[in-house]
């Protein structure tokens, strides 16, 4: 299984450095972002981890939602762009943790 990015320039450079080396980076335009969100969605059998932008992951919000709804695999991780967190962030992962381990693991 792959590990996929979806993100802007920015942010690719550090995932590059962090050894992820299929990196989707859309245009400065929301139909690209979707656009690249779709191929994600049908090659998704194929992929393990999908690391997502806060910002990209606002863009594409309500297929986003949908696919989450569908689909176990891959795991959506989204992380912060270069504007940082924003403030109403959901933490998906420590929701996913907390459903398979049955407890909040905190700090």
């Amino acid at each position: 299984m792959n590990i996929i990015a979806l993100c802007d320039k920015d942010t690719a450079i550090g995932l590059r450095l962090a050894g992820i080396h299929e990196i989707l980076i859309p245009d400065e335009n929301q139909t690209s972002t979707i656009q690249l969100w779709n191929k994600i969605e049908e090659e998704h059998t194929e992929i393990g981890i999908v690391i997502i932008t806060e910002e990209i992951a606002e863009i594409i919000g309500k297929q986003l939602e949908q696919f989450r709804l569908r689909n176990l695999l891959p795991i959506i991780i989204e992380i912060p762009d270069k504007n940082g967190r924003k403030k109403d962030h959901v933490d998906y992962v420590s929701q996913l943790i907390k459903k398979a381990v049955g407890m909040e693991i905190s700090k």
